[in-house]
């Protein structure tokens, strides 16, 4: 195992660290799905800005830092891309305790 590895796996015990992890990940994903419709319909991000009538730095943001993104450019982004898009409320699970003690 790596030190970043190890240095990983710590900071995921703590929960707000955790947190914080989850939900930029989650952000970021919706930038991945962007990316890749994209190159699947052979477009650079002027062309899509273009069809979902945004600007292609706007295009750019999305896919790499995908923050506080409005929901009418999404769906004006996914009908440029010939897709629909989805948006879902789910229940988050039961929060973990996080007291960890070697079984005895």
């Amino acid at each position: 195992m790596s030190r970043f590895d190890r240095y990983y796996r710590t900071q995921m015990e703590d929960s707000a660290m955790r947190e914080l992890v989850e939900k930029e990940l989650a952000s970021l994903d919706i930038g991945v799905q962007i990316a890749k419709l994209r190159a699947k319909h052979r477009m650079n991000q002027t062309q899509l800005a273009a069809r979902a009538r945004v600007s292609a730095p706007k295009v750019s943001r999305m896919e790499s830092r995908p923050a506080n993104v409005q929901l009418d450019t999404l769906i004006r982004l996914a009908q440029a891309l010939g897709a629909r898009l989805e948006v879902r409320l789910v229940e988050e699970k039961e929060k973990r305790r996080h007291s960890r003690r070697p079984l005895a």
